[in-house]
């Protein structure tokens, strides 16, 4: 009897002991009812998503809609969207909105002080340091430089090579220069891109096609660490790969390898290192994820976007680091960010890798266009050669004195600021951070008691969830004489307060924050998250 028979013999014994004989028009219809339920089951019990967290999201669905829930969280939200652009308001400083094109053209000079007027709005003495990262250096003199090297190259794009070689030049000459800093070879290479978030996006979306078109991976997977950045769960969103996220060491606050390894299939596509991480500022071991990679033949991505700049140059300035970079025979590409500590303007990073074989797979061709081939290195088509040039130009500006300098000089003052906190009662940091991010955290109060009064003296720092925490991400700013010991100071006068009634609740906006860390429905903090960015494109209708 061949398979199909036995399996027919099979479905009809099957339905007549369950429900006595049957008219071959109902045993089709019961067969066929039973298929679709096993394939509905499969799919439902197979996602992507844990069984957990999809029964939890339908439940919480389902309440929304109940009528007196509804309306409750629709009054909650509309609060909260007022909140967000109210805050809009106020840091505008009452600037009237222009919302429609003037008539008549506006003089230069005009513009000229509109535009200043614009960049003098917002509550932070951020040119002083007052703020984590987002300002990595700050010097006008560099940026009239700057603003004339941008200008000069303000109109041309790479995209159409044989016009602008000279801008593809220094396109070739920045990825070489940084291809250099992390140890590549000869077969190294790399792009440009507009900033970390699309380097990554291009690593993912060229190791989904290598192990799509090289190894048969159809339902791709990436395996990251927990702290990695929301750019690899955005590049999976996007190429509609899986994402896997794998707990940290409680006491390091690095990727735990084993939990790393376990989760790895013939269907992993890449394992993600971070060096250092966002959160914390601490850095997974690569040198172990890069043996793991040469082990399952799996490529290996290191993000170095936040910190990248410094790790290159620390053991030139005297700081010792673990292996990291192509130095490791298992790491198969770097994201590093030219315009964080490079001191690039904004808008510029670049995606390395060891081999051309993965850079090629990262690249856009098509060849059935009327148009012509078209090819693009990244997403964009376009691109600023300005934003090229002035990459190019800062580089070679500072060279590697000017940034071994710079270096020694925020190690420095990381170093005198960790040493002072952890001195200091009732705080903690979390592990040991690699460069230049210290994340605070609390076992007597609420730590975001400390990021509120911070706030109200002119702070501006970075929260964290999961669990909950502050971090300094320090820059050059904060090398400034006087600014780390100010800060110190300022911390330690917050803290001998909360710790006065640590039991305090929070108020404000950082009790919602604190409440939204809390909240089992995550739909609902995605939702405040979307009003909040709806604000910053606030204007009167």
């Amino acid at each position: 009897m061949d398979l199909v028979s036995s399996s027919l013999s099979f479905t009809k014994n099957t339905v007549n002991n369950l429900f006595g004989p049957r008219e071959p028009w109902q045993v089709a219809s019961i067969t066929a009812s039973g298929i679709l339920t096993s394939i509905w089951l499969w799919n439902f019990l197979l996602q992507d998503e844990s069984l957990y967290n999809r029964l939890k999201t339908f439940t919480f669905t389902q309440i929304k809609k109940i009528p007196k829930f509804k309306k409750k969280i629709e009054e909650e939200t509309k609060i909260i969207s007022d909140l967000f652009e109210n805050e809009i308001i106020e840091n505008t400083k009452g600037e009237k909105y222009i919302i429609e094109l003037p008539s008549q053209g506006i003089s230069q000079d005009e513009l000229i002080k509109t535009v200043n007027r614009y960049l003098n709005l917002g509550k932070y003495n951020w040119k002083e340091g007052f703020i984590s990262g987002a300002i990595y250096y700050y010097d006008e003199k560099l940026i009239q430089f700057l603003t004339q090297v941008y200008g000069l190259a303000s109109y041309t794009n790479p995209l159409h090579s044989d016009i602008f070689p000279g801008i593809c030049k220094m396109e070739a000459e920045v990825v070489r220069f940084v291809v250099n800093l992390f140890h590549g070879d000869s077969n190294a290479c790399g792009t440009m891109t507009s900033g970390g978030t699309e380097s990554i996006i291009m690593a993912c979306k060229a190791y989904r096609d290598f192990g799509r078109n090289e190894h048969g991976i159809k339902n791709g997977v990436i395996i990251v660490p927990r702290s990695a950045h929301p750019a690899f769960d955005k590049a999976a969103s996007y190429f509609g790969v899986r994402i896997i996220h794998i707990d940290l060491n409680p006491e390091t606050f690095t990727v735990d390898l084993k939990k790393m390894e376990n989760a790895i299939t013939k269907n992993t596509l890449m394992l993600v290192g971070s060096f250092p991480n966002f959160p914390y500022g601490t850095s997974d071991d690569i040198k172990a994820i890069s043996a793991l990679g040469l082990k399952y033949n799996i490529p290996v991505h290191v993000d170095c976007c936040l910190g990248g700049f410094i790790a290159a140059f620390m053991p030139q300035a005297g700081f010792s680091l673990p292996p990291f970079d192509f130095n490791l025979a298992g790491v198969t590409s770097i994201s590093a960010d030219t315009h964080k500590y490079g001191y690039a303007p904004k808008g510029s990073s670049v995606i390395l890798y060891s081999n051309k074989k993965y850079r090629h797979s990262q690249y856009y061709v098509s060849t059935e266009w009327p148009g012509g081939h078209y090819g693009s290195p990244t997403v964009s088509g376009s691109r600023s050669g300005g934003i090229i040039a002035a990459c190019w130009a800062t580089l070679m500006y500072f060279g590697m004195n000017g940034y071994i300098t710079s270096t020694k000089e925020i190690m420095g003052t990381k170093i005198f600021i960790e040493e002072q906190l952890r001195n200091m009662e009732g705080i903690f940091i979390f592990g040991n951070p690699t460069t230049s991010v210290i994340a605070i955290g609390s076992n007597i109060f609420n730590i975001y008691r400390l990021s509120d009064g911070l706030n109200a003296r002119g702070w501006n720092l970075n929260t964290l969830q999961f669990p909950i925490g502050i971090h300094i991400c320090v820059t050059h700013l904060h090398t400034k004489p006087g600014v780390a010991s100010l800060f110190v100071e300022d911390l330690r006068k917050e803290l001998i307060e909360i710790l006065k009634t640590p039991n305090v609740e929070l108020t404000g906006k950082m009790a919602m924050y604190g409440m939204s860390a809390t909240l089992p429905d995550r739909t609902i903090v995605g939702d405040i998250t979307r009003y909040f960015i709806d604000a910053m494109y606030y204007t009167p209708t």
